[in-house]
């Protein structure tokens, strides 16, 4: 950043109040929900937030005891909290990107990690990918969302999508895939012709093979499955 007067800076980055979308890119980091009623965030990415805002963790059962044995499964990725009230609140992830997707009776399925925020009005369930839990440490866990209203995604620098065309397959390394289209089925690959020196374990190469008519949302960066750290 440049050399700023404190009013330079203050003008430079204050909080853009012309806008009042639900969901708004405040910066290409920081999403701000201009709420009125409630919504569902990654638990911890609050930053800040003006107004009467009351936040709750999930409780157990909130979404029923299907995906309370589904989120006992991936543990603590997929954690959830209520952000309920009126006013401006802000959002962040370890300062990745986000993108705003406004679904119109459309799916998506989002990787566990990089799921910022969604309407109250999306529905949403766990997917576990039981075959990854062998492979990979901490296996694999995905939210499918559908319906209508906004979620916000998160990813590490710029997002690229591929298209997958019948007949040409999309692979991609599971640790860079941010997320696809809900009809997709993606299927789990390995190649012990094809080694990894990024301290995997098992010196197999293991991929996402996406087949269909779809696409697939990846980022230029290598990102802890269960954890969202950096892969070793």
């Amino acid at each position: 950043m440049g050399k700023y007067s404190l009013n330079e800076f203050i003008q430079n980055t204050q909080q853009d109040d012309k806008n009042n979308e639900f969901f708004e890119l405040e910066t290409p980091r920081i999403l701000e929900v201009n709420l009125n009623d409630l919504v569902w965030a990654k638990m911890g990415s609050m930053i800040a937030y003006t107004g009467e805002i009351k936040f709750e963790r999930e409780r157990v059962l909130e979404h029923g005891i299907g995906k309370m044995f589904k989120k006992a499964f991936t543990g603590e990725g997929t954690a959830l909290m209520k952000a309920a009230g009126n006013g401006q609140l802000y959002l962040a992830d370890q300062g990745k990107k986000i993108t705003i997707f406004d679904l119109k009776d459309e799916e998506i399925t989002v990787n566990g990690n990089d799921l910022l925020a969604f309407e109250p009005s999306i529905e949403w369930d766990i997917q576990l990918m039981r075959k990854m839990a062998g492979m990979m440490s901490g296996g694999l866990f995905n939210v499918h969302l559908r319906g209508r209203g906004k979620i916000a995604i998160t990813s590490h620098y710029e997002p690229l999508t591929l298209l997958v065309k019948p007949g040409q397959p999309v692979l991609t390394d599971p640790n860079a895939t941010v997320a696809w289209s809900g009809n997709l089925q993606p299927e789990f690959r390995t190649d012990i012709s094809v080694r990894t020196f990024l301290g995997r374990g098992s010196g197999e190469s293991i991929q996402m093979e996406f087949t269909g008519e779809g696409f697939v949302i990846v980022q230029p960066f290598e990102e802890g499955l269960a954890t969202g750290e950096p892969s070793s």
